[in-house]
């Protein structure tokens, strides 16, 4: 149901164009590995996401599950809240760990935070926190990379300005795109595969960024 929204809605507010390397696909059990630039673009992301067939459980701040109607699709889909600060964070490499077991796709923003700048512009991805390492090295589950650009066009800055991006969005129709990688199996010890994990989204998210000339692509 939330790919399916997603899908739905995001055409709406802007023009997603979505391309993949030769040979790229998502594998049955594999961690999805983002960039994260603001609010839009989980839902960029899945839309994206459906266009290749992938429907993944979500690992997302759990304070979305405190929200009425989004909460209760959340639980009954089997995302994952990730409870940051918490004594409970732990948990949500646990429940990514069943998923995965389970054959499905879990999408992870490595980041662990959206960045605090106030403009629109595109930059690369922060360093990356170790608990995709960690999962990774739990579960032997390949890595695919994603890097996208656009949704900072959607949604960035202050609460009033995200407001007025996302009210003005389906008239500025902002361009919108998402480039997914090849699958890698990381290797070496937690700070080895962090990189690998990091080096491949930036990949990703540079291609994507020079797909809209982004200065950020060339810059990075």
């Amino acid at each position: 149901m939330l790919s399916r929204l997603a899908q739905l809605l995001v055409p709406t507010f802007g023009h997603v164009r979505v391309t993949t390397e030769p040979d790229a696909h998502v594998p049955p059990g594999s961690v999805i590995v983002a960039n994260h630039t603001s609010l839009a673009d989980p839902a960029v992301v899945l839309a994206a996401l459906r266009r290749c067939g992938v429907e993944p459980v979500v690992m997302a701040a759990a304070g979305l599950w405190r929200a009425p109607l989004l909460g209760r699709l959340l639980v009954r889909e089997g995302h994952i809240p990730v409870h940051r600060g918490d004594r409970r964070a732990a948990e949500a490499l646990d429940h990514a760990a069943s998923a995965l077991a389970a054959g499905r796709s879990v999408l992870m923003y490595a980041e662990g935070g959206i960045p605090s700048r106030r403009d629109a512009a595109e930059a690369a991805p922060l360093a990356f926190r170790s608990g995709l390492a960690r999962l990774v090295a739990r579960t032997g589950a390949p890595v695919v990379p994603v890097g996208h650009a656009g949704a900072r066009r959607i949604t960035s800055g202050g609460t009033a300005k995200q407001v007025a991006g996302l009210v003005t969005a389906p008239l500025r129709r902002p361009r919108l795109h998402v480039h997914v990688g090849r699958p890698l199996e990381l290797t070496g010890d937690t700070a080895a595969r962090t990189r690998q994990a990091h080096e491949a989204v930036t990949d990703a998210w540079r291609t994507a960024a020079a797909r809209l000339r982004e200065p950020a692509a060339r810059a990075a």
